[in-house]
């Protein structure tokens, strides 16, 4: 018969689990609304007790050893079960569900608020709350029921399913553009400056540069923290956006912004946007809103504008 001390303390394994899941005891930390001296210290009294070490602490890093990377898969997916019962034992049949929707703040306000009303009329019972992050939200974990994010998918320790592919080319005013200024090929968008928005990496200007043969070494690069701001910037006339067209089909349409080289435009096949799902079960908003969305994103076509 196996006594209780043959578990940890739940507190120890409450802050291993944060901290595996998010390879950060700081995050860890806020996550669980205690100090990162508070989380590192629950990790040492759970090595102690298990006799091993499940981190290699680095200088700005942690990683999992081999013996926490398999310790993590068990306690993740028992903190997993404890999740998905807590959500079935809150929300019971007849009574208002809130779902909450992790989303970067331009997809919400460009794609996805003119598109809720059809929603919110279809699922009247459901109160959707839209966390607008340029970190992303954590699905495994509960902060956000489900998540929408812009990559190309494949992020561990949750479902992904592609909404919708991604159109990119090069954006402007037509008159940075024009007459003697009109670029002829794919290195002469380097005359000017280039928007982007913050990310840990920019893939969609190394994908467009690979693709186009375009070395972007001396390229002078302006970040922004959001990609309405690239736009807004764009539309000011300081620089060049890396074009979302799901985003900008209406400057696309209403000729406010332009291709700056119409046939130097990339379509990647796996680059877009992606519903993103815990692993465990989904409550019944969560599933509503993913064959909702799922349908929506169906509808909408890209259409050429060159």
């Amino acid at each position: 018969m196996h006594s209780a001390r043959s578990l940890p303390p739940l507190l120890s394994l409450r802050a291993f689990e944060a901290a595996a899941r998010r390879l950060s005891f700081s995050h860890a930390a806020q996550e669980l609304f205690v100090t990162q001296g508070a989380v590192s210290h629950q990790i040492q009294k759970l090595e102690a007790d298990l006799g091993v070490a499940l981190f290699e602490r680095r200088t700005r890093a942690v990683e999992l050893t081999p013996e926490g990377l398999a310790y993590y898969a068990k306690v993740h997916a028992a903190f997993e079960l404890l999740r998905a019962g807590t959500r079935e034992v809150r929300v019971h049949p007849g009574e208002r569900a809130t779902l909450t929707v992790g989303i970067l703040a331009s997809f919400a306000t460009r794609w996805l608020a003119p598109r809720l009303h059809a929603f919110s009329a279809a699922h009247a019972g459901i109160d959707l709350q839209l966390r607008p992050e340029i970190a992303l939200a954590d699905v495994s974990g509960g902060e956000v029921d489900v998540a929408i994010r812009y990559g190309r998918g494949g992020w561990p320790g949750v479902r992904s399913q592609q909404l919708m592919p991604e159109r990119l080319s090069l954006v402007c005013i037509p008159s940075l553009v024009s007459g003697r200024s009109r670029p002829r090929k794919p290195q002469d968008l380097l005359r000017f400056p280039l928007l982007a928005s913050y990310s840990k990496h920019s893939f969609e200007w190394e994908l467009w540069a690979n693709r186009f043969g375009v070395d972007l070494g001396r390229a002078q690069h302006v970040q922004l923290h959001d990609y309405n701001i690239v736009v807004e910037a764009a539309l000011a006339g300081q620089g060049i956006a890396m074009g979302r067209h799901r985003l900008i089909g209406q400057q696309l349409a209403s000729k406010a912004l332009v291709e700056a080289l119409p046939d130097a435009v990339l379509d990647e096949p796996r680059v877009g946007w992606w519903l993103v799902t815990p692993k465990g079960g989904l409550s019944d908003a969560a599933s509503a809103f993913r064959a909702w969305i799922t349908q929506t994103a169906a509808q909408d076509v890209l259409v050429g504008t060159h």
